[in-house]
């Protein structure tokens, strides 16, 4: 198998900042060192510079595909691996091909070349790109029907930004460098209005800065890069989920936008369970950094500082913003803390220590396990040999009970600190002090009196029991708080999946918050994963350094290896992992399902509807034509002439009939892709009579909508006919007016008009209202009308006419010039 092509592409904010000519220039370079460089297909829009610009270079002719009457130009896919150059332009990725093809879309033949080791140099808009398809709409008005997938550009191996000021690209417009002389004026009044190219230009800019951050992030990944680069500004804000945090995070948002920066919200869930916060309050922390647009990310760690340093690092950040501490200035003595430790290793990132209300109104010493084992250790031999020289120094004052008890107030100290074997020690080194120095006969360790054997006995028997005490407490306290974390994690998984996060994403957060270099879903019944995330991501169990079962499915992790108790979190998220993606399934069995429902559903009504009024016209041809081929009868010319115009009528009827039946599929299969332009209404219109122009009265002045032309022809035609069928005398008013940005095309008749509560359903497929002899057709037309109307971005109603009758309503956007 060949390796897989390179795939460039030149990404552009609205037509006409010269993608095309761009992607030419960098094909002579390419030639100018000896490439195989070949056209595919180039729209050249007759522009002369990039007429010129493709003189030199080898064209593979186009494939001509005939549709609907009219034929256009394809990329002729074949032809182009038959001919396997080294590279291939192929102009305007997100091109909807003609139907007839291998393929629907030019990207997925630009996939098959690719595939096949071919590299590709293409072109697209910022519009064209799937994630930012509604928000070109909502800024221009105007629907992009041709879209590319975001991962399609994403996985490109070059991305380059072709960037022109919205006044040079519309001082390219008006000298007729971009559309032609007529087109200009509504172009430049329309969609390319100063104020819609520069928001197009910003989506282009932030796009590619999203891309090359992401590149960043791979490439840093990759070559295990820690240290920070100050590529771009981003703050990294640390809360507790506290009271303070509000505080912290709007002090950061402050920081973040006087920078332009990213704002990251980061909890660290400590491993021993301590200072864990309950859901509501960090529920408050993430709709504050919701409205602050910041993110929310949550990470496992017993070490803060370094946990914190560790994911700053990680996501490059350039400040970090922290609280200052709520100890007091005697808990700082014996222990910096984490902020000093935090500025201590910061590095290159610079550090803001916040004030808030909370600072030094609660603390507590708090020492972990390891270091609480060498305290008492030292504590066993150090305070008993203080406790002796204090003795020493007091003298006789204190008497036998008073010594005895000093030294059962040293142990019980040492006991508390916790662990068996330094207070079992602690006590030893006490009653051979007790008994050495202070018992006589003095200096020896001779014991003379009972209750001196017994005083030392007793002291062990206490430091054994106190300790062990302690030591059990201790336990139930870490149990409770390693449960008090997993609580905290559980809580933070299934908070993500009930905010709506999908598989990638709850993969995200777990290789995120137990700071893994990947994760991956693995089914075990199909060998595949189903699932992954992150740059290092296992590709099979071979690879993973974590795996946790979840029934059919695997959570594979690559990183740093999970400790035992982080395994029955991982477990849930496993099991949540596998929830989606049995959810997914049954969800595609049932759209499936649906889908077979609603087609059995409507091919039932289509034969019911078809069984009918096929057989009607059909039946009016076999009867005319059986009678003019009979030769038991002489026909007069008159009688003559009616058979052939019923024969010619019914032959209309079954054609408008197919006509609705073929229309009525292409919208059920989603295939209708309208070409919107401004058009005005009374050139549709002369097509949209024939045959009816005898009774429509045309009143629609000058006004022009932005539509598809066949399209609106099709629809002011079926409405028309529909007017003539159900009315059969009487004038049919055509009639047209514009109201601010929206134009209405009204289409009104003096019939019998629809009963009170069937505006709706009217528009339904195989809808024949009131089933009269003269409703020909298995009622589509309305429902054509419809959804051709939908597919160019308007509406349709149905409202009595005044004196009685029907008008159809079509409102559409208006051109305005």
């Amino acid at each position: 198998m060949p390796d897989r092509g390179e795939l460039r592409i030149y990404l552009g904010a609205a037509p006409g900042v010269g993608k095309t000519f761009a992607m030419l220039g960098e094909a002579h370079r390419r030639q100018d060192r000896g490439c195989d460089v070949v056209a595919a297909l180039v729209e050249t829009h007759g522009r002369q510079r990039t007429i010129a610009a493709l003189d030199g270079i080898e064209v593979v002719p186009p494939r001509l595909v005939e549709y609907r009457g009219s034929q256009s130009e394809e990329l002729d896919l074949e032809a182009v691996l038959a001919r396997r150059p080294q590279v291939v332009l192929v102009d305007e990725l997100a091109h909807t091909n003609t139907p007839g093809g291998v393929h629907g879309k030019r990207w997925e033949d630009v996939e098959d070349l690719l595939n096949a080791g071919i590299s590709v140099i293409s072109t697209l808009n910022v519009q064209h790109l799937e994630s930012l398809n509604d928000v070109v709409q909502q800024i221009t008005g105007v629907p992009q029907r041709e879209t590319v997938p975001d991962s399609v550009v994403r996985g490109a191996d070059q991305v380059e930004l072709v960037d022109i000021t919205p006044e040079a690209l519309r001082s390219r417009l008006r000298h007729g460098n971009v559309y032609a002389p007529e087109k200009v004026d509504a172009a430049l009044s329309n969609y390319f209005r100063r104020g819609n190219l520069t928001a197009l230009r910003e989506l282009a800019l932030l796009w590619i800065a999203d891309q090359v951050d992401a590149a960043l992030v791979k490439y840093r990944s990759e070559n295990r890069i820690t240290d920070t680069w100050e590529a771009r500004e981003r703050v990294v804000v640390a809360v507790t989920g506290g009271p303070e945090s509000d505080t912290l995070l709007r002090r950061a948002s402050r920081i973040a936008s006087k920078s332009s920066a990213e704002l990251m919200v980061l909890h660290i869930v400590r491993g021993d369970g301590l200072m864990g916060v309950s859901a509501p309050q960090m529920g408050s922390v993430r709709k504050l950094a919701a409205g602050l647009g910041a993110s929310v990310h949550s990470v496992v760690g017993d070490d803060v500082p370094t946990t914190l340093l560790d994911f700053a690092r990680g996501v490059n950040a350039t400040q970090l913003v922290i609280g200052t501490s709520r100890r007091s200035r005697v808990a700082r003595i014996l222990d910096e803390g984490i902020g000093a430790a935090v500025v201590q290793n910061s590095g290159k990132i610079d550090v803001h220590m916040v004030t808030h209300d909370e600072r030094a109104r609660r603390w507590r010493l708090q020492v972990d396990a390891g270091r609480r084992r060498i305290l008492a250790w030292i504590a066993a031999v150090v305070v008993p040999c203080v406790a002796a020289a204090v003795l020493n120094l007091v003298g006789p004052n204190f008497g036998p009970s008073g010594e005895s008890a000093l030294f059962f107030m040293v142990v019980l100290c040492v006991a508390l600190l916790g662990g068996v074997a330094p207070a079992a020690l602690s006590a030893l080194i006490a009653g051979f002090l007790l008994n050495y120095f202070f018992t006589a006969p003095l200096y020896s360790l001779t014991i003379a009196e009972p209750e001196n054997f017994v005083v030392a006995v007793v002291l062990l028997l206490m430091a054994i029991a106190v300790a062990a005490l302690v030591d059990a407490a201790a336990r139930r306290t870490r149990q409770a708080r390693r449960a008090s974390q997993e609580a905290e994690l559980l809580t933070l998984f299934a908070g993500s999946v009930l905010r709506g996060a999908d598989l990638p994403a709850l993969l995200e957060r777990a290789r995120e918050t137990y700071s893994q270099d990947g994760v991956s879903l693995w089914d075990n019944e199909s060998a595949t994963i189903v699932g992954t995330t992150g740059a290092g991501a296992p590709t099979d169990k071979d690879s993973a350094d974590t795996e946790i079962g979840a029934g059919e499915f695997t959570l594979l992790l690559a990183g740093d290896r999970t400790r035992a108790h982080d395994r029955r979190v991982l477990a849930a998220v496993a099991n949540q992992a596998a929830g989606m993606v049995r959810q997914g399934r049954l969800a595609e069995e049932a759209s499936r399902a649906s889908a077979l429902a609603e087609a059995d559903a409507l091919r039932r009504a289509l034969l019911s509807a078809v069984s009918h009024d096929l057989r009607t016209p059909l039946s009016a041809v076999k009867a005319a034509s059986s009678s003019l081929r009979s030769t038991d009868v002489q026909f007069s010319p008159e009688d003559t002439d009616e058979l052939l115009a019923t024969i010619d009528e019914s032959a209309d009827q079954l054609t408008a009939l197919v006509s609705n039946l073929l229309d009525s599929s292409r919208l059920q299969a989603g295939v209708v892709q309208p070409s919107l332009r401004p058009v005005f209404v009374d050139d549709v219109l002369v097509g949209a009579l024939v045959g009816a122009e005898d009774r429509v009265r045309v009143e629609v002045g000058d006004v022009e909508v932005v539509a598809d032309p066949g399209l609106l022809e099709r629809v002011l035609a079926n409405l028309v006919n529909n007017s003539a069928r159900y009315a059969p005398v009487g004038d049919i008013t055509v009639s047209a007016a514009t109201h601010g940005d929206r134009a209405t095309i009204s289409v009104a008749d003096h019939g019998p008009g629809i009963a009170e509560g069937a505006e709706v359903t009217m528009f339904d497929a195989f809808q024949r209202l009131g089933d009269r002899d003269n409703s020909v057709g298995v009622g589509l037309g309305l429902s054509v009308v419809r959804g051709f109307v939908r597919a160019m971005g308007g509406t349709v109603t149905a409202s009595n006419t005044v004196g009685g009758g029907l008008t159809m309503t079509v409102e559409l956007k208006a051109a305005i010039r």
